[in-house]
């Protein structure tokens, strides 16, 4: 599996688009690319040789020649198909025209620190240091950093209302940390929360995925991390601790599951054995009013 993006200027994401489903129906990829005018966002899977056929080619585009491919394990069928979409926004934050980009990435953004950088952050200032979420917060239900603010957020678009709100208004003079799975959001995360006020922001560079490579479970991580394919979720370590139990029966997991009901987007958060249990996978009632 490769998870990567790019911020960067496009004049004709169609022509992209067009290119990269060629390509990659070539070399028999699946997965979910998205393209705008400010850049691309992706996660395919397929065989080894193929993917690395990905990469070389494009990187051979010139808007692309920097891009930073994410690797991780996968059968290479986690995507039931290949979906490749032009929109207004390569991450959905409902702001297409508060972000600026150019041709080395978004403009005005937070500053990028590698994982051992975020850990001499927090063993230099301490409490200074605030960890924000940038992900939905059913994601930081199974993992989060130690300490992390989740804000309340079901999609990407409820951020700015978020931050408008001005429930986060006592961090804008503190030294932020975000963290989303690959970083793609807290590029457009960071930019918002800058022109609100937000004085020293900072990003995680490569996102939760880097910092897990990195440290595993022996750093400020804790958990699993949500992920947006077939598998779900993956772990760092045999040492992942659990942070979460199943709904059914409250024994500790962090095993998400889909509704079995086809109307429902919820996911179930269930134990192996309430798993195996078909009527668990039936959704609540409370699930059919939030799918409507």
């Amino acid at each position: 599996m490769l998870l990567y993006y790019a911020f960067t200027p496009l004049a004709d994401p169609e022509a992209v688009r067009l290119w990269q489903w060629t390509l990659c129906d070539s070399l028999g990829l699946k997965g979910r690319i998205i393209l705008s005018s400010h850049g691309m966002n992706g996660t395919v899977g397929g065989d080894m040789r193929a993917l690395k056929k990905y990469i070389r080619r494009t990187r051979q585009f010139p808007a692309f020649k920097e891009i930073d491919f994410k690797w991780s394990e996968g059968t290479g069928n986690e995507f039931p198909r290949l979906r490749i979409r032009v929109r207004d926004e390569i991450v959905s934050f409902g702001a297409p025209g508060e972000l600026k980009v150019d041709e080395h990435g978004v403009v005005g953004g937070g500053r990028h620190l590698t994982p051992l950088e975020v850990n001499e952050l927090v063993a230099q200032r301490g409490e200074e240091v605030v960890f924000f979420d940038g992900r939905n917060a059913f994601e930081a239900e199974i993992g989060r950093f130690k300490g992390a603010i989740v804000p309340d957020v079901g999609t990407t678009r409820d951020f700015v209302g978020e931050l408008d709100s001005g429930k986060f208004d006592h961090l804008k003079d503190k030294a932020v940390v975000t963290y989303c799975t690959g970083g793609v959001r807290c590029e457009v995360l960071t930019s918002l929360m800058r022109n609100r006020g937000f004085n020293e922001v900072y990003q995680i560079d490569g996102g939760v995925v880097r910092y897990g490579e990195a440290f595993g479970d022996r750093g400020l991580w804790e958990g699993s991390l949500y992920i947006f394919d077939g598998r779900l979720k993956q772990e760092f370590s045999p040492d992942a601790k659990v942070l979460s139990s199943c709904e059914r029966c409250a024994v500790a997991t962090s095993n998400y599951h889909n509704c079995a009901n086809l109307a429902c987007r919820k996911l179930l958060l269930l134990c192996n054995e309430c798993a195996a249990d078909n009527t668990s996978t039936n959704c609540r009632p409370e699930h059919a009013e939030l799918s409507r």
